[in-house]
């Protein structure tokens, strides 16, 4: 049941494309999502043609309206139309029982959105926590997906593998403490980069969801703690496998998921990462960035063509010979 649909103009004087932003009702738990509202949106064949859907999904402690930036930029350069879920626990979504916490229980709700709007195959967008979602359900539904771009993801356990100076200091004394400490400091020392480009306008984008998830922080910790202990090495290798196209991106500055963890996803998705100018939440800060990458970078170019084509394919498959 849709409880409550409103719609927003996206605050910035040049956009044209709006947001739809609804409150599922789940057995009286609350999930929120926002979808584009360019309902006229087209297909790489043009007009007559149904659009590309993509759903874009956050990392650990944001929400939908965090990103809504880059995905109004995907919707008027690409011709997308574009979902923001917002997970349970984070950006208004309601958590999830302690006891029901699981990547799989956090995919579940990608595909809740995928049929209360009626969408067939889709592109899947996610950062950092929202890559090793995008992972989960891809390697759950890899007939629905037309493509994976994973950023800066915590899906293989390499991340979780903490050696910089704070954990050495820390884990003399307090071992079990020292990764939580180097991960905090990691996170602090990567926030200046989401000050560097339109800072104020970064930070009124950033605040409503932040406002939401420091109401719910304390629901939301048994995430983080499933997050410390995943590994979804052998769900990437089956995504690869199922010859679902990967595109990596990964900022070269990235304290927060380290180059080693890079280094595992390449080998277990059999691809090569993309770096690009920034840090951790990149694409917070340079919001047009992803979309940088798919229309002028090669890499990201050809991943495109390639989605572009699978959806074609889609739109009319080859004819079967009868003999």
């Amino acid at each position: 049941m849709v409880a409550r649909t409103v719609t927003r103009r996206h605050e910035e004087p040049d956009a044209e494309i709006g947001w739809r932003v609804v409150n599922l009702d789940l057995h009286g738990r609350v999930f929120r999502y926002r979808v584009t509202d360019n309902d006229d949106a087209h297909g790489p064949s043009g007009p007559g043609t149904p659009p590309i859907w993509a759903i874009n999904i956050h990392g650990y402690f944001a929400g939908g309206s965090m990103y809504a930036r880059e995905s109004l930029r995907l919707a008027q350069r690409l011709g997308w139309r574009v979902v923001n879920p917002s997970l349970p626990g984070f950006g208004g979504s309601a958590p999830l029982d302690w006891g029901a916490v699981s990547i799989n229980a956090l995919s579940d709700h990608i595909d809740i959105v995928r049929q209360e709007l009626g969408i067939e195959k889709f592109v899947l967008l996610g950062h950092s926590m929202g890559g090793a979602v995008a992972i989960d359900y891809a390697s759950r539904h890899v007939r629905d997906v037309l493509g994976v771009i994973y950023r800066d993801g915590v899906a293989t356990p390499e991340w979780q593998d903490r050696h910089g100076l704070p954990a050495r200091l820390v884990g003399t004394v307090l071992p079990d403490v020292a990764p939580m400490v180097d991960l905090a400091s990691a996170i602090a020392l990567d926030t200046p980069d989401l000050m560097i480009g339109h800072m104020f306008t970064t930070i009124r984008a950033l605040i409503p969801d932040l406002s939401s998830n420091f109401k719910t922080v304390a629901h939301s910790a048994p995430v983080a703690t499933m997050l410390m202990h995943l590994d979804l090495t052998e769900s990437v290798r089956h995504v690869a496998r199922a010859e679902v196209p990967i595109y990596a991106a990964w900022g070269c500055f990235d304290r927060v998921v380290t180059s080693s963890a890079a280094a595992a996803f390449e080998r277990a998705a059999n691809t090569t990462v993309q770096w690009v100018p920034g840090g951790h939440s990149w694409m917070l800060a340079r919001p047009s960035g992803m979309c940088d990458l798919l229309t002028h970078v090669p890499s990201g170019m050809a991943y495109n063509d390639v989605l572009n084509e699978r959806w074609r394919l889609e739109q009319h498959p080859p004819l079967r010979r009868v003999v």
